[in-house]
């Protein structure tokens, strides 16, 4: 069984930088370990080192740190991708920052590499609760949601 990767995409009301810095940067704050992570309650933040090669780790509450994946594209700003080793083989994640104007931002998330798993795999990955198609759907609201706020909180600042 092949599974096709799954493509998903927003619009993002901020600057591509912007954006970009709080998916990488501020990972931590947004991200909803609690129920989107191996640590659940036990995760105190997120990490992406900023650098090809670099790991994507969450931080537990104990110190303990846990390797969600590497950097494999680094180009601030334009794309971000990782291997992602939260599966029983490892696959891919990349984001890409498509700036549509000054302040709009279309972030394209693809998750490939499903043919290394099993069927059995796929099918357990992609079932439980609408699996990693409403996973990242409901990432990347959170993020829009995260981004979005910051903006509006900046503009009103000024």
């Amino acid at each position: 069984m092949k599974r096709p990767p799954i493509r998903q995409s927003t619009l993002v009301r901020s600057g591509r930088e912007h954006t970009f810095e709080v998916f990488v940067r501020d990972i931590g704050s947004w991200w909803p370990t609690r129920s989107h992570s191996l640590g659940l309650e036990k995760v105190a933040t997120v990490t992406i080192e900023r650098e090809l090669g670099g790991r994507i780790y969450e931080t537990w509450t104990d110190g303990n740190q846990v390797d969600w994946g590497e950097v494999i594209v680094w180009q601030p700003s334009e794309r971000f991708g990782m291997t992602w080793t939260s599966l029983p083989q490892v696959t891919e994640v990349e984001l890409t920052f498509t700036a549509l104007a000054p302040a709009l931002t279309r972030v394209a998330l693809e998750h490939r590499g499903w043919e290394r798993l099993t069927a059995e795999q796929v099918a357990a990955a992609t079932s439980l609760s609408g699996g990693y198609e409403a996973g990242w759907q409901r990432i990347l609201q959170i993020f829009t949601d995260k981004v979005e706020t910051e903006t509006a909180e900046t503009v009103e600042g000024s």
